[in-house]
């Protein structure tokens, strides 16, 4: 099967690379060391219209699901962290309200999203509820034709500088009606919401900053990844704008981005991966020891080697996998298989990456223990490698 990459591609790559290499790299380290939302980045991205890439005209580019990798890699090549931020706007961040939301909510949120202007975040994991998100606490319920959420959420992305929150909530046994969202004053096309059964009937809320009993907390301090700012959010009876989509619905919608949620995760992974090998296959071409290059020594050549197939392999599987989503397969199992292998092969790469540095691997001058700390995030996010093994698992015939 073919694939090289079309002229298009090749060209959304080169952009992306460029952005990295001029504008991103010089900013990774000062970005780690004194941590702070990459704004002046995450403008930029929009201009390349990277928020847009997989939404479909006007609003969006309708990039395909391998060109989208294709410039996740390169930004997470950059800086992990600047990654992180930006792919949680375009892909999570504003995928429900691009679903479901219509008129003034699309003009004053999503379209300025689309180009930096406003930031989105999704809150699901709770306390108690990681990856187990039937365990959500977290409720909704209709009181004078508003929905109010409370509960509490962790591990926020880009929380604290965020405009508006897209919020998994339970609404078993919430009294029903018919809800209206703003837009839709006067009757329009509101959402009946009939009663459930369900013990764990989960349902989407957007909620904007600023709304009543909203309150962002603590912010997490994290080894890696430390300008995407990660926070606590809180809601006590916090009204929402809106209900997104259908009441009860939520874990099916989710279900429909996942497996791009964890294509993407691997893309960040390897982008990772490839600027620790190119940092150690740099270094070992100028590094010398007894008089000649540390790269003619077979124990670099073979740490070397090991990096180049596993950033092969991982690319080949998630393009697989992101190819197949475009062609509108079944892809559940591919993802899983491409999320846990290009994580952990990243993961690999940048400790044998350091390796080849050896001492100057541990020390803040270079950038390898900056990889080792954040390649970690993509062990994570997305799923851990520990469920997906149980999800591939699941998946073998």
């Amino acid at each position: 099967m073919d694939f090289s990459l079309s002229e298009e591609q090749q060209a959304i790559q080169a952009t992306f690379r460029r952005f990295a290499d001029r504008e991103i790299r010089p900013q990774a380290r000062d970005l780690d060391e004194n941590p702070r939302f990459p704004k002046e980045l995450f403008l930029q991205a929009g201009g390349l219209g990277f928020f847009g890439m997989r939404y479909p005209p006007p609003e969006g580019t309708g990039a395909d699901i391998v060109t989208y990798v294709l410039a996740v890699e390169e930004i997470a090549r950059g800086s992990l962290a600047v990654a992180a931020a930006c792919t949680m706007q375009s892909l999570m961040g504003t995928y429900f309200v691009h679903q479901f939301a219509e008129g003034e909510l699309r003009e004053r949120l999503f379209l300025p999203a689309l180009r930096g202007e406003k930031i989105g975040a999704i809150c699901m994991t709770e306390p108690n509820a990681g990856s187990d998100l039937g365990a959500i606490s977290t409720r909704a319920v209709e009181r004078d034709g508003r929905w109010l959420v409370t509960g509490q959420k962790t591990w926020v992305t880009s929380a604290p500088v965020a405009d508006f929150f897209t919020v998994f909530a339970r609404t078993d046994g919430a009294s029903a009606g018919e809800f209206t969202s703003p837009e839709r004053a006067g009757g329009a096309g509101g959402h009946s919401v009939p009663p459930r059964k369900d013990a764990k009937e989960l349902s989407i809320f957007l909620v904007e900053r600023g709304a009543a009993g909203l309150a962002v907390g603590r912010s997490i301090e994290k080894m890696g990844v430390r300008a995407s700012l990660t926070s606590e959010v809180s809601f006590i009876e916090t009204p929402a704008t809106c209900l997104l989509g259908e009441r009860g619905k939520g874990m099916e919608y989710l279900r429909r981005i996942l497996a791009e949620i964890r294509v993407m995760t691997a893309a960040l992974a390897i982008g990772v991966g490839r600027a620790a090998y190119q940092d150690a296959l740099t270094y070992s071409k100028e590094r010398r020891q007894f008089g000649r290059p540390i790269a003619e020594f077979q124990a670099v050549q073979a740490h070397l080697a090991e990096m180049a197939v596993d950033l092969e392999a991982a690319r080949r599987l998630t393009h697989w996998a992101a190819w197949r989503s475009d062609q509108k397969m079944q892809n559940e199992t591919e993802a899983n298989m491409a999320k846990l292998f290009a994580s952990e092969a990243a993961l690999r790469v940048c400790d044998r990456a350091a390796r080849v540095f050896a001492s100057y691997g541990f020390a803040n001058d270079f950038p390898i223990q900056r990889y080792l700390r954040d390649v970690r995030f993509t062990l994570i996010g997305g799923g851990t490698s520990e469920i997906l093994r149980g999800n591939i698992a699941k998946g073998l015939k």
